[in-house]
């Protein structure tokens, strides 16, 4: 059976990108739409759209996996794509797409419970020879057993979510009498955020670079990885920016790691695309974290780089198709930077700002791709996440990619919402960033500029007022650029563009 017809399961930006994928292979697409989310932009680059706007239910229709299966079986789709978030990581909704005769463009149900579970993750890892950090050999069943083995293995420890991800469930405990405490919220975040409090405990590896490895896998058996991405700009374990490659791997220690991130794919027979993430610590020691069993939201820097459509081969290997691509023909090309600008206010700890986008413009030279479900008019609802657009930037190296990231931000207009594009005007102006040397440890170093005093904030904004009549009055058009704003505050800029 061949995918002629597919579900997205999803919404947003990753809709409209699987849509546009799906559009150029011929196959046609449906779209669900909600009430909260009524006119939504995906909905209009779907060949067919199913109304569940008077659908009332305590669960959201990208949750309800009885519900998604239904509208497959009632508009003849006779494939699903999961995209990321929601569903895409849940066995059983992998498992009853099978069992419906849906097609799930993603990997057997078999790999994404195993993977999906870190603490079978975990053994299935060390029994592999993968390296990994030292820590308990399964959950730990109470705080009392959990001492015992930070003790063992020595502080700091990291108390880990076994079903989880995105960094709920995750604790950092760096003496015992700590232990309490952190383990009770570790256990009752995860039980909120996944239904299951079981933990395990993992040596914590201080100030690592986050380095993940793109794999793309087909039923056959083969295996291959597509480079790296560098993911060390976050906050609170939730990725902000991502690169590709990174300036951290050598070809020896890339050719290595990506070895690593192959086998480890093998050893739960997988296929489609997914990705494997490891810690690299300062003396390019890597250890292996976790798999992730589906697109990411960052994959475009790996497509920019390889040249390689992404969406494209997992719906090719979901056909049954075996990979054209050989792990010799993979060759990264250029630089690649994605910032993920979300309507969050970055000052108030990156707290979510949901509103009416009044006005949205976004830059259009070569070296630029956005992919975004917003446009202007649009609402950022609270009930899901708040990202407005994805832009990815390329360059010849990294640091043509950084120059070109600076001239693109400082084009981006939105008006509405407070947004995080301060915050990334003033990451990609930082001395540190610009060299590399960075590490997750970033943003909590760099918490002194996110707050600026209330002094600076009365002279910024007497400047803005200043530049903003001395503008209007030469009679520059609101599509101006700030090329030229090199030296100038993020915070700044942010207020200049908000004036419209």
């Amino acid at each position: 059976m061949k995918i002629n017809k597919m579900l997205i399961a999803n919404r947003g930006e990753i809709a409209i990108r699987i849509m546009k994928t799906a559009r150029r292979m011929k196959i046609r697409t449906v779209a669900v739409k909600t009430a909260v989310e009524p006119n939504a932009m995906y909905l209009s680059l779907a060949d067919e759209v199913f109304d569940n706007t008077e659908e009332v239910s305590e669960i959201p229709v990208f949750l309800d996996i009885e519900k998604l299966i239904s509208i497959a079986l009632k508009t003849g789709a006779n494939a699903v794509h999961p995209g990321y978030g929601f569903l895409a990581e849940n066995a059983y909704f992998a498992q009853k797409c099978l069992d419906n005769e849906i097609i799930f463009i993603g990997p057997s149900p078999d790999a994404i419970y195993k993977m999906g579970n870190k603490t079978i993750a975990r053994k299935l890892a060390l029994k592999n020879g993968i390296p990994m950090a030292m820590g308990s050999n399964g959950n730990v069943p109470n705080e009392e057993e959990a001492v015992k083995i930070a003790e063992k293995i020595g502080y700091p420890v990291i108390i880990k979510a076994a079903s989880g991800g995105g960094g709920r469930g995750m604790r950092i405990v760096r003496k015992s009498d700590e232990m309490d405490k952190m383990f009770i919220i570790a256990s009752k975040e995860a039980e909120k955020a996944f239904n299951d409090p079981s933990v395990f405990i993992e040596k914590y590896i201080e100030n690592p670079k986050h380095i993940e490895f793109q794999i793309l896998g087909d039923t056959k058996g083969n295996v291959i990885h597509l480079g790296e991405r560098e993911c060390s700009i976050q906050r609170k374990h939730q990725k902000l920016l991502e690169e590709s490659p990174s300036c951290a791997l050598d070809s020896g220690l890339r050719k290595t790691m990506g070895k690593i991130a192959v086998q480890i794919a093998k050893a739960v027979n997988y296929f489609s695309a997914g990705t494997v993430e490891f810690l690299l610590d300062s003396e390019k020691n890597f250890y292996f974290m976790e798999m992730n069993t589906r697109i990411q939201v960052e994959h475009p820097v790996t497509e920019i780089v390889t040249g390689i459509d992404l969406i494209e081969q997992q719906i090719r290997i979901a056909n049954g198709e075996e990979l054209k691509i050989k792990q010799k023909d993979i060759k990264l090309k250029g630089w690649a930077i994605e910032c993920r600008i979300n309507a969050e206010d970055v000052q108030a700890g990156f707290a979510p700002d949901p509103g009416k986008i009044e006005r949205l413009s976004m830059p259009s030279e070569n070296y630029v791709r956005v992919d975004t479900g917003i446009q202007s008019g649009s609402s950022i609802v609270s009930s899901y996440d708040s990202m407005i657009a994805k832009l990815i930037v390329s360059g010849r190296d990294r640091k043509e990619a950084i120059k070109n990231c600076k001239l693109a931000l400082d084009k981006v207009w939105i008006k509405g919402t407070k947004t995080t594009l301060p915050f990334f005007r003033l990451l990609v102006r930082n001395q540190k960033f610009q060299d590399g040397t960075f590490t997750t440890a970033f943003i909590e170093d760099l918490d002194k500029y996110y707050y600026n005093s209330e002094y600076e904030e009365m002279l910024a904004a007497w400047l803005a007022t200043k530049l903003f009549v001395e503008e209007n009055l030469q009679e520059h058009s609101t599509n101006a650029s700030f090329e030229n704003s090199v030296d100038m505050s993020p915070w700044l800029l942010n207020k200049r563009i908000n004036q419209f």
